[in-house]
């Protein structure tokens, strides 16, 4: 139990802050979640696209709310739209680039 005024005060802060926190990081998730189960379902690329753009929009927000990095949003992000692309247009995949060696 907090015994200070500062205390107290600190308690109610870092409240708020979950709660805030708390917020975001659920809606990260869920979109996180719709996007699963669209690309599981082998939904449409329209369908894609759109749960795509929820989750970015998402993470982009959670990341300036400082909820989660911004390296952890872009990664995600990441991820999410290659396995988006795969699903969308499986043969198109990313192929294997041969390294080529300079000559001198």
């Amino acid at each position: 139990m907090p015994n200070t005024k500062a205390a107290k005060k600190a308690v109610r802060s870092s409240k708020a802050k979950q709660t805030h926190n708390l917020y975001w990081k659920t809606k990260y998730k869920l979109a996180l979640k719709e996007l699963k189960k669209a690309i599981d379902a082998k939904a449409g690329e329209t369908v894609l696209q759109e749960k795509l753009k929820v989750l970015q929009k998402a993470l982009d927000k959670a990341s300036k709310e400082k909820v989660i990095h911004k390296n952890k949003a872009s990664r995600v992000k990441s991820r999410y739209a290659k396995k988006a692309a795969v699903q969308v247009e499986p043969n198109t995949a990313k192929k294997a680039k041969s390294k080529t060696s300079k000559s001198n």
